[in-house]
């Protein structure tokens, strides 16, 4: 798997899979409300500006996949993850929700 800045890169095809397959893993949404009420991709919605204050919501014994509608904002919170709140198991969605959209669900409206 591809790593940027020490962060995992999970693609949406890799990320289709282990759903697929059940895998027991933390989706983590970090955009805002109405990021997320425009297309979703499941998981729990804590956006960026929240997740220090609400680290406890995140297990640090379950794989975290870290998505936004880019991947950059996602990318920002998985290093912090990693170097400040000692997580191990994350790794972020590249390309966020828009490359979802264009290599799993066509369908879904992208912003």
């Amino acid at each position: 798997m591809e790593t940027l800045f020490g962060i995992p890169q999970i693609t949406p095809i890799e990320l289709k899979a282990k759903m697929d397959r059940g895998e027991d893993i933390f989706l983590l949404d970090v955009r805002e409300p109405f990021e997320r009420d425009i297309c979703s991709i499941g998981g729990t919605l804590i956006p960026k500006g929240s997740v220090t204050e609400r680290i406890a919501e995140i297990p640090k014994d379950k794989e975290i996949v870290v998505v936004c509608r880019s991947g950059a904002r996602s990318q920002a919170v998985a290093i912090d993850l990693v170097k400040l709140h000692g997580f191990t198991q994350v790794s972020n969605l590249a390309g966020g929700v828009l490359r979802w959209a264009d290599e799993i669900d066509p369908s879904m409206e992208k912003y």
